[in-house]
């Protein structure tokens, strides 16, 4: 049984078979699990509670499955998956798509919850921003940093270029190869895209500027070396300074208004605009649900990563608790314990859930849908 997808639109791939749509509700939808969040922790997630024979349905507010690594750095690598040496966010999305598909998943994409209650029965109504309606017996909050926006030029007019010449993410680095490209930002986004453009890869851009309120970087320091050697080589420039303008010629952002420090304002021409200012982490409508909250991060214990409300669960970014590492082997971690907790919820009646073993359990097995290997 594959993931049922109930919306999607036309965004980075996911892997085949995981876009099914969902049928049709004509009440509130009944679960034992509802997953807020469709990131790597909450796909993951998704496996951890279908080992217990628990089906989740998964809501996002991205059109697509995979949360930030797809939405900000498909392409980007990441080296700390246990026992996976490198893979992108584009690939690690993929492989929990298909690790997932014997569960069944129902996932909600492009909406966001916008009401929780508990029942008097103790199970909790949640809406969506698309209307749809859930019953569940348990919640699993894995929504990252919450609904994340991308800070950005305070310049009056300036939005009107978005998604054609300004840019606060890349999602198709072919679309800059060959142009010419101003990027702003001194975090590791703005310089490993700015390396991505202006080094000699499939995406080399025509020229690269970039553009940073300082000669001082947040980004990892061999990032800034190879920035550095590159200007060096004339292979790329960098101005510090910050972008207070722009000149528009024919409907079109045509070029940047950059003042340094030296009082003088230079006009950069440029095809596009690549603004990385990091994100604004948002709530939203998650500190209403009466949950105990510290610097915008849910307060959870360290047993069944239990909120402050039993039966909602927080795992990933979104959680905060002593020696918390955003990490998402972290958040692996934290969903394997609260799927054991929330078995016990959802089955009242099991008594204590043991503890089996994917390599050598015959039931496991059967739920996986896979051959029982002759040694177990």
């Amino acid at each position: 049984m594959q993931a049922q997808l109930e919306r999607i639109e036309p965004q980075p791939a996911v892997a085949p078979g995981a876009a099914e749509p969902a049928p049709a509700h004509g009440g509130p939808i009944e679960t034992d699990a509802l997953i807020i969040g469709a990131g790597p922790v909450g796909l993951f997630q998704v496996f951890e509670l279908g080992l217990l024979e628990i089906k989740a349905h998964v809501i996002d507010s991205l059109g697509y499955p995979g949360g930030q690594p797809i939405e900000l750095y498909p392409d980007k690598p990441i080296y700390d998956i246990p026992a996976i040496p490198v893979c992108t966010g584009q690939e690690l999305t993929e492989a929990l798509l298909r690790q997932i598909e014997p569960f069944g998943a129902t996932f909600h994409l492009g909406q966001t919850v916008t009401s929780l209650r508990e029942r008097a029965d103790g199970r909790f109504f949640v809406e969506t921003s698309a209307g749809t309606h859930f019953v569940a017996r348990t919640i699993f909050i894995a929504a990252g940093v919450g609904a994340f926006e991308p800070r950005t030029l305070k310049i009056d007019g300036l939005a009107a270029f978005e998604g054609r010449e300004l840019f606060h993410r890349v999602r198709n680095p072919a679309d800059f190869a060959g142009r010419n490209l101003v990027i702003v930002g001194g975090g590791d986004s703005a310089l490993d895209w700015t390396l991505a453009f202006a080094g000699e890869g499939p995406h080399r851009a025509q020229s690269v500027i970039l553009v940073h309120r300082r000669d001082e970087f947040r980004a990892a320091p061999a990032s800034v070396a190879r920035m550095r050697a590159l200007c060096e080589r004339e292979e790329m420039q960098f101005m510090v300074g910050q972008v207070t303008g722009y000149e528009e010629r024919g409907g079109h952002l045509a070029a940047a208004k950059v003042s340094g420090g030296d009082g003088v304002t230079r006009i950069v021409p440029l095809d596009a605009l690549l603004v990385f200012f990091g994100l604004s982490p948002r709530l939203g409508p998650i500190a209403e649900w009466n949950l105990q909250i510290e610097r915008k991060q849910l307060v959870v214990d360290t047993e069944k990563f239990s909120t402050t409300v039993p039966g909602i669960f927080a795992v990933g970014d979104i959680n905060t608790y002593p020696g918390k590492k955003k990490l998402i082997l972290s958040g692996f971690h934290e969903c394997a314990l609260a799927a054991f907790a929330a078995a016990a919820i959802v089955f009242p009646d099991k008594g204590r859930i043991h503890l089996q073993y994917t390599t050598t359990s015959p039931k496991l097995h059967k739920v996986l849908g896979v051959d029982t290997p002759a040694f177990a």
